[in-house]
């Protein structure tokens, strides 16, 4: 039995405004599909069995490296996080599992798995924190974790997220995932061959302790918080890991993590064709490592992973089982809302992707027709299917219109006024 944040009765009111105008909408588009020998329910059907799942530190307010304002009602623990959580799986369907953090989401594993299952939510990959000193822990990781000069704090940074891997399996989790923030901000600073070494080293003891089910992914990131160097900056260090590790090991591809204007589509297809790719982040950027809203920058990038990844299923690439989860910071928005609009935008990009026209695509590359084979990528993506989004959240019991339904729930003036707000912070968070 679920204990929803949102009412039936306003769900489903807020619905029956909009059904009829969804109908004629649905009838439209699959007229329009069929022309195109598109079976619009077929393609409605495959967009509701995709999710992608919520990090359970999204649904708090963001900040800065310079400074973090609190927004109203920000969840004080992953209890109230959960709930946050809750809303937006209710609303859209897309996103039943959660991403939890250690030690930031650390508490008895039984009453997180008791919460969880009241709100009809489940666990997806756990993440680990070496990139920052959590209270009261003997050896800093401020010149580094896994990768350090020091055998003592390499040793507590493996035995952290050993732990990490105890709680997942209380839970349900069958992943972990490891992003350390090592690396050096002068050169000289660090000796780059040792400091990679000393990281497999310490991974290598990490994988040892992966259950049989699991899988472990390594993620990398060009920069931040070190500037010079980082052990894991590209993606091609990162499959270097997932191919030293050995088969449970891949590698994350975090949208944000990479230098400007790489073509980041190439590199899913590259990780897809030697069964390395673990799955994604989800988020967008401008300049760099903006985890801003996913498609808020650059919905034709989006789309065009998904082509990488939609083709891959279509041909039934060898392991290729991604996991998704949505990676952001919101700083100026209600984060539920945030979160809502990228779920929704990323069955967008999906939905677009398995309209492409395959057999054509195929047939102009291999005849070197560059502008027909673009222009059969623009047919799908130009393509609104926003009905067929819609339609897959009312036949899984969601919104129609999510942001709207929320809006109008008043679920954020609600828990405003139970939480006590946090403050901000001069501080400054990365």
């Amino acid at each position: 039995m679920t204990d929803l944040p949102i009412s039936a009765e306003h769900l489903a009111e807020s619905n029956k405004a909009e059904e009829a105008a969804l109908a004629n909408d649905y009838s439209h588009l699959g007229e329009q599909l069929d022309r195109r020998g598109i079976d619009i329910d077929a393609i409605t059907r495959k967009v509701a069995a995709f999710h992608v799942a919520i990090p359970s530190w999204g649904v708090g307010t963001g900040g800065t490296r310079f400074a973090r304002f609190a927004g109203p009602g920000e969840p004080r623990g992953i209890f109230e996080k959960l709930d946050d959580c809750a809303v937006i799986q209710q609303l859209t369907r897309a996103t039943p599992t959660v991403s939890l953090h250690n030690p930031w989401d650390k508490v008895d594993p039984k009453a997180l798995k008791a919460k969880g299952d009241a709100l009809g939510l489940g666990f997806d990959a756990m993440n680990s924190n070496t990139f920052s000193d959590a209270k009261d822990q003997k050896h800093s990781y401020k010149f580094g974790s896994l990768s350090h000069t020091d055998a003592a704090v390499r040793q507590q940074a493996i035995e952290h997220n050993i732990e990490t891997i105890e709680i997942g399996k209380a839970l349900g989790s069958k992943a972990l995932t490891v992003w350390i923030g090592d690396g050096s901000n002068f050169p000289g600073q660090s000796n780059f061959t040792r400091a990679f070494e000393r990281y497999l080293d310490s991974m290598k003891s990490v994988y040892a302790a992966l259950p049989d089910d699991w899988r472990i992914y390594s993620e990398h990131k060009l920069y931040e918080p070190a500037f010079y160097s980082t052990v894991v900056q590209d993606w091609g260090t990162n499959y270097l890991i997932a191919r030293e590790l050995g088969p449970k090991a891949f590698a994350l591809v975090d949208l944000g993590h990479h230098a400007p204007n790489v073509n980041i589509e190439m590199i899913v297809a590259r990780l897809i064709q030697f069964e390395k790719l673990a799955g994604f982040h989800f988020n967008d950027s401008k300049y760099g490592d903006d985890d801003l809203d996913s498609g808020s920058i650059n919905p034709f990038q989006l789309f065009l992973v998904f082509n990488e990844l939609v083709d891959a299923e279509h041909r039934k690439a060898k392991s290729f089982s991604p996991a998704y989860m949505i990676d952001q910071s919101h700083n100026v928005t209600d984060p539920i809302e945030s979160l809502m609009a990228s779920a929704i935008e990323i069955l967008r990009a999906y939905t677009q992707a398995l309209l492409i026209d395959r057999t054509a695509l195929e047939g102009y590359q291999d005849a070197n027709d560059a502008l027909m084979a673009n222009q059969t990528l623009k047919r799908a993506f130009t393509t609104d299917v926003g009905p067929i989004l819609a339609k897959a959240r009312l036949a899984k019991g969601g919104a129609i219109d999510p942001l709207a339904s929320y809006r109008a729930s008043g679920y954020r003036a609600k828990v405003t006024a139970e939480r006590p707000s946090t403050g901000g912070s001069s501080s400054g968070i990365v």
